[in-house]
């Protein structure tokens, strides 16, 4: 659809409600992104993104980020180690979601997948072969340029 087309024909309320999601590109030291593989019994199962998660009532989307981390991938990180990239914000079926995307580079600890069911480093030229939920998808080509 056009520009032009979008404009004459706006688009239908966002469905239910908003939620409000934050993702990490976790950069390794030969420029490679780790992807996260969503586990069976979820939501969008089988499918890559970027590791991250919900942002709890009173925190902020890095705190958020600092504490996904943790708890899915084992690795401490802080605040100022996050550089906001871009975001996305994408329509759902039964929900909307706004996501922004920090790039990581700077972390302690063995990156191990706790809630995921594996996990991938990925050079950027190679994300399509690993198929990401829809609202990750948008994503790519910053990552391509930045890397």
């Amino acid at each position: 659809m056009s520009c032009q087309d979008a404009i004459d024909k706006p688009a239908p309320p966002a469905p239910g409600k908003i939620v409000h999601v934050v993702a990490a590109a976790l950069v390794d030291r030969d420029g490679r992104v780790l992807l996260a593989q969503r586990p069976e019994g979820k939501k969008l199962a089988g499918l890559w993104e970027f590791p991250g998660g919900k942002i709890e009532t009173g925190e902020t989307p890095e705190a958020a980020l600092v504490r996904e981390l943790k708890e899915e991938l084992g690795i401490e990180t802080a605040e100022g180690c996050l550089a906001p990239l871009t975001f996305v914000s994408h329509r759902y079926d039964d929900f909307y979601l706004f996501m922004p995307l920090y790039v990581c580079r700077v972390w302690r600890g063995a990156v191990v997948a706790h809630e995921h069911q594996n996990i991938a480093w990925v050079y950027p030229k190679d994300f399509n072969q690993y198929p990401m939920p829809p609202a990750d998808i948008p994503l790519i080509p910053y990552l391509r340029e930045l890397l």
